[in-house]
């Protein structure tokens, strides 16, 4: 399938275009960026013939038959709804929209105009998160209790940088890293009923959040619990995700990150003897659990044109995109009224 690439900068440059090429089942023939120069390197660097410095070219490319888009959040709405009137199939990346009203209309756009719309909440693809959902459906970790999600990075103030200014991306940690937290757990727990938060600028001076935690209750009772700051060192936070159950625990590091690596271990209760022996911390020896851990922008794209050669809804539609960002905006809303918010 032929990719046409909206926004070759950034995400795009270190992460999708690579993964794209690593799959034999798409090609890439043209690129856009707002620089004539820049654009061109990225074309040459990864050797696609065409490019151009407005969307309008790229859509009206008749060799593309699918975009990717991969620019500031305040632009996707205009550029998908450009390429939808064009009849291609887009993948955008995250968060869809601005807030719940955006992505609720980009989403009902791309289904009156019958295009496939995925986005790029491409940690599910996971090896490590697939086979924790598979454990969890199997009853391997009893009786589901609590999960944790953490993303976190140090994200000084930077002239320029889209995503600390709210009127570009939206808002700050939870906007850019929670959401993927919640989509996570979410994939694991099901759906979100109830939703609190504190969140905040605590150490940075610019105008978004840069503390962040989001408390959730699933339909089961399941407690969620998502972490993310851009005021912590990266190499001190770990990427970890924890899953509890009444019969034991799941924990990865490394794995809410944008890498297909790091590390998951069960700790599983083979037999419950009592209280005693929970003390005492017997009958559990940790298991090293072994994936399938395949790069997860080509894991992404490859769900994304089976879902387009099936026409059917891939794993990460829009539909799932507007739940993790009603979920972030309640968020946002328990921190201004003090109260938890039901979705």
């Amino acid at each position: 399938m032929n990719f046409g690439i909206i926004g070759c900068g950034g995400i795009a440059d270190r992460k999708t275009i690579p993964g794209m090429l690593k799959s034999h089942k798409a090609k890439i023939t043209a690129v856009e960026g707002r620089s004539p120069g820049k654009t061109k390197q990225i074309a040459r660097k990864y050797n696609i013939p065409k490019y151009y410095t407005t969307v309008d070219e790229l859509v009206n490319d008749k060799e593309v038959d699918a975009v990717y888009i991969g620019t500031p959040v305040y632009l996707h709405r205009e550029q998908i709804i450009t390429a939808a009137d064009a009849g291609k199939h887009i993948l955008s990346e995250k968060p869809l929209g601005m807030n719940v009203q955006e992505t609720e209309e980009i989403t009902a756009y791309c289904d009156k105009k019958n295009v496939i719309l995925q986005v790029g909440f491409m940690m599910r693809y996971h090896g490590y998160h697939i086979k924790a959902k598979e454990m969890l459906k199997n009853g391997e970790l009893g009786q589901p209790v609590m999960g944790r999600a953490q993303l976190t990075c140090w994200y000084p103030p930077t002239r320029g940088a889209w995503r600390q200014n709210p009127e570009k991306g939206g808002g700050g940690a939870l906007m850019d890293m929670a959401i993927h937290s919640v989509d996570i757990l979410r994939y694991m727990f099901g759906k979100v009923k109830e939703v609190s938060s504190f969140n905040g600028t605590i150490t940075h001076d610019y105008p978004v959040e840069d503390s962040g935690i989001i408390l959730l209750r699933f339909d089961d009772g399941i407690y969620g619990i998502c972490d993310s700051f851009f005021n912590i060192p990266d190499e001190a936070a770990k990427g970890i995700l924890e899953l509890y159950g009444t019969g034991g625990s799941l924990m990865a590091e490394g794995t809410i990150s944008q890498a297909a690596g790091g590390r998951m271990v069960a700790y599983i209760q083979k037999e419950n003897k009592g209280y005693d022996a929970q003390q005492n911390r017997q009958g559990i020896t940790p298991k090293d659990i072994r994936a399938d851990l395949k790069d997860l922008y080509q894991s992404e794209v490859e769900d994304f044109i089976d879902a387009i050669e099936n026409n059917r809804k891939p794993m990460n539609s829009g539909e799932e995109s507007l739940i993790n960002i009603k979920v972030i905006e309640a968020a946002y809303e328990s921190q201004k009224s003090g109260k938890t918010i039901r979705i």
